[in-house]
């Protein structure tokens, strides 16, 4: 038993390491200024505007450890995306502080005795990050 936190721990921290040294700035995007160019809506009240593409190297940087590759969970570590309930419970602001937050072993809600660390446990991934983050999390229920 021991082995397997010894390993699960060293995987974490590989986790951790790997994407720590991908983390860097995001650039700007300009506004449009070309006619006929579409203007973005702002998302609705709750709603963040991130993209699901950019939130894939996010989630294969931090996330896929525990919640599996595609979000279909991992059993003993992390709740699966696609079948999640409380995904769709939450607004994309709620989820954003609930992964901000985390959830430890002791809450009454976990489930699955396992730590899920603040941000992952990658305290240097920023809010926007994890919009893009939620953006593709948003795509991957059933």
């Amino acid at each position: 038993m021991t082995r397997k936190y010894t390993f699960l721990a060293f995987l974490a921290a590989l986790v951790m390491v790997l994407a720590l040294a991908a983390c860097g700035g995001g650039g700007e995007t300009a506004a449009p200024e070309a006619e006929g160019e579409a203007v973005a809506e702002a998302p609705a009240e709750g709603t963040l505007a991130g993209d699901p593409e950019a939130g894939k190297s996010q989630f294969d940087m931090v996330c896929i450890a525990c919640h599996g590759a595609g979000g279909v969970g991992v059993e003993g570590l992390g709740k699966p995306f696609t079948t999640s309930e409380f995904l769709l419970t939450v607004s994309d602001q709620e989820l954003l502080d609930f992964i901000k937050t985390g959830r430890p072993i002791s809450h009454p809600d976990n489930t699955t005795g396992v730590d899920m660390p603040p941000k992952g446990g990658n305290p240097a991934l920023t809010d926007e990050q994890f919009t893009e983050f939620i953006a593709l999390i948003r795509t991957l229920p059933e």
